[in-house]
């Protein structure tokens, strides 16, 4: 069986598998129910001294929609879209402090992490919160720059705001790097155009890892009523936005090479495996466990490890960056590959019956010719599009000939 042992930041984990700072961490009882589920680690449900955010979460809201933008009514597809409006943890940090205490023996003792959550609104309490975090014996803090609601409370610079800001994020990753001695990760804001800006900041402020990254704010109208979802606008994530959270993660590991947390599109096993492929370390699950439940984890973890087994990796060293390895740098690199045609295996082929790859071939590369579909490999552009539409696996791509 493959070997899921992972170690971030200098801190060794059971597996990559970390509940994100969301409902499932909002207490200890909840937080030990994720470490006995199967995850490698979970992280508490961020710490505050923000009045607003604790108020948030008593009057949180969620509306589960499914790829048609209506709500799911119990069945969850795969593609669902998390429209939330939830704060920080419920009760102040320093009520926390003998339960964070507990949670983290708890979790040592099972080889995995509790991880520190914290947002704050001002210099002083990112301080003295990230303090009582590593008091409490808790090896990593994470610092949320990411939350998109404090930019909606009126007088409160937090979350998002901080996040959208390299000069800002970069003074309140030094006040805390320099005021703790555990390892800092910052939770970062897809709701900006410059992340590699701000990491690159986070990063030479002191931060150990980024985490990559938090909801989006997104905006869902429900067209029977004529009014949004939960009242307005929310934070938004689900499985459907893992390729643009990829896209982060690969593009920060490739060129910036700090430890990274992904977050934001997790599912199932496979999901988990992409993130690792992309340049992650630790993968943050939270959405689907709000839907499926905590124990859904064990589920994951084991997936994990056969998914591991059947392509032949005996660990996670070995996938680890596997596919931003391989990515092209530059478009030039699409230009000097070699060219590729379609091939059509007419066994496989159900021509006329189905029709799919020539009704979406816009080069006119492909055609019905006598009852099969056949390539004209002079106007073949290798573009794939056929190769993805065909239901029936009837389609290669093959090297184009000289």
């Amino acid at each position: 069986m493959a070997n899921l042992e992972t170690e971030f930041c200098g801190v060794k984990f059971r597996n990559p598998l970390v509940v994100s700072s969301i409902e499932p961490t909002n207490s200890v009882d909840k937080l030990k129910r994720c470490i006995d589920a199967g995850a490698g680690g979970a992280i508490v449900k961020t710490l505050t001294d923000i009045p607003d955010m604790h108020k948030l979460s008593k009057h949180s809201k969620y509306a589960i929609l499914n790829n048609k933008g209506r709500l799911i009514r119990g069945v969850i597809p795969r593609s669902f879209s998390f429209y939330a409006r939830s704060g920080y943890s419920s009760d102040p940090y320093e009520e926390w402090i003998p339960h964070l205490k507990e949670a983290q023996a708890h979790a040592e003792g099972s080889g995995a992490q509790i991880i520190g959550s914290v947002g704050a609104k001002s210099m002083e309490g990112w301080r003295d919160i990230c303090r009582a975090v590593e008091d409490c014996g808790i090896k990593l803090v994470e610092l949320n720059f990411g939350c998109p609601h404090p930019a909606m409370m009126p007088g409160v610079r937090g979350g998002s705001m901080i996040g959208q800001d390299p000069e800002m994020a970069a003074e309140v990753t030094a006040w805390v790097a320099d005021a703790v001695d555990i390892p800092v990760i910052i939770k970062m804001t897809p709701d900006q155009s410059r992340p590699i800006e701000v990491a690159r900041a986070v990063k030479d402020a002191g931060a150990s890892a980024v985490t990559l990254t938090n909801r989006y704010t997104g905006f869902a109208v429900d067209i029977e009523t004529g009014k949004p979802y939960i009242g307005g606008p929310a934070g938004v994530g689900g499985p459907w936005i893992k390729p643009l959270s990829l896209r982060w993660v690969h593009e920060i590991h490739s060129k910036l090479g700090i430890p990274i947390a992904g977050s934001n599109g997790i599912f199932d096993a496979r999901d988990a495996i992409e993130f690792i492929m992309s340049g992650a370390t630790l993968m943050q699950i939270g959405s689907v466990l709000m839907l499926k439940g905590i124990e859904y984890l064990s589920e994951v973890v084991d997936g994990m490890s056969t998914l591991l087994d059947e392509y032949g990796y005996p660990d996670l060293p070995s996938i680890h960056g596997l596919a931003s390895r391989q990515a092209a740098t530059s478009y030039q690199a699409h230009f000097e590959a070699k060219p590729v045609r379609a091939a059509i295996d007419q066994e496989k082929c159900k021509f006329p019956k189905c029709e799919n790859c020539i009704r979406s071939c816009f080069h006119e590369a492909l055609s019905g010719d006598n009852g099969t579909v056949v390539t004209l490999e002079e106007n073949c552009l290798g573009c794939e599009l056929c190769y993805s539409v065909c239901p029936h696996n009837a389609i290669e791509m093959v090297d184009k000939a000289a």
